[in-house]
């Protein structure tokens, strides 16, 4: 029998401005690669490579919203696609690691040889792709607002709620993460230029290149940390997984749950099986029952093992 994936629809407004920055992107990258390395703008060039970098990046999270949306009905996916998008924000986070050791490593051979800078031409080039990031990153905050737009009214709510602080997409919060590291660096960038400018201070641009690297790896990890969580379904120290005790057990001593797994299968939404050894007349739908309250629960699959009283 077929389940229905409903909670795992793809966001189409996401996938549509995902696209749309990474046009954008792609446009900047070209800009600021050229400008960097004709203007000796270790900063410049650094952030047109990071931008480069992202723009692979961000087309990973496009085509993994393309792949959910075309495989959404395929019958191999036995809780739907939604893991595709989550592989694709841990991709993305590879690719941000990869893109900081590049730029420590280039900062740093620019600190040991540093060469003369052309800053009114680098400081313009460097506010523009300030502003395409800027743009870019209100494209996607829209998106990733629009899906959340409603309200939860539920009494249990307050129960659950570091839950719901986990409910967005991972991949659009990657691509987010691209952007603002993408906006970091062209703050660095502009910061590192105009103290070269008007304090003599060249070694600046460098310095910035490395200070940029430790904020993008810290984005990174957490970016890592949140997907592989995900992947590896390591999701038995979630809250969901009290509320299912609580219900089921709740002031029963003579009922206990003796096995219990429990992974996420959608925003928010969980899948689990457990076994449930009881002295009373229990029946698994009647364990369902007690659980249905709990709408994070996609999937429940119930197994009841009498013992004597």
């Amino acid at each position: 029998m077929r389940h229905n994936h409903d909670f795992n629809e793809v966001n189409p407004l996401a996938e549509q401005r995902t696209r749309l920055v990474v046009l954008l992107t792609v446009v900047m990258m070209i800009v600021e690669i050229t400008a960097g390395w004709r203007f000796q703008s270790m900063a410049l060039l650094v952030d047109g490579w990071h931008m480069g970098s992202h723009a692979i990046a961000l087309g990973l999270s496009a085509a993994a919203y393309t792949l959910a949306r075309r495989l959404a009905r395929d019958e191999r996916f036995a809780f739907g696609t939604w893991k595709i998008e989550i592989l694709g924000g841990y991709t993305s986070a590879v690719f941000l690691a990869g893109v900081v050791v590049y730029m420590i490593w280039e900062s740093v051979m620019r600190l040991m040889h540093p060469a003369p800078i052309a800053f009114n031409q680098a400081i313009g080039i460097a506010c523009l792709g300030l502003l395409v990031n800027l743009c870019s990153a209100w494209l996607l905050a829209g998106a990733g607002g629009a899906r959340h737009s409603h309200s939860h009214g539920h009494d249990h709510d307050h129960d659950h709620g570091h839950d719901h602080a986990h409910h967005h997409d991972l991949n659009l919060r990657s691509a987010y993460v691209h952007v603002a590291a993408d906006a970091a660096t062209s703050v660095l960038a502009i910061a590192a230029l105009t103290g070269g400018k008007y304090l003599g201070a060249t070694w600046l641009d460098p310095l910035m290149g490395i200070i940029g690297s430790v904020i993008v790896a810290a984005w990174a990890c957490t970016l890592l940390r949140d997907t592989g969580r995900i992947l590896l379904d390591a999701e038995m120290d979630s809250p969901v997984v009290a509320h299912i005790r609580r219900a089921v057990c709740g002031g029963n001593v003579g009922r206990t749950i003796e096995d219990l797994h429990v992974w996420r299968v959608g925003k928010g939404k969980f899948a689990c099986v457990l076994s449930v050894v009881c002295t009373d007349a229990i029946s698994p739908d009647e364990i369902r029952a007690l659980l249905s309250k709990h709408e994070e629960l996609a999937h429940v699959t119930v197994e009841v093992n009498r013992r004597a009283s």
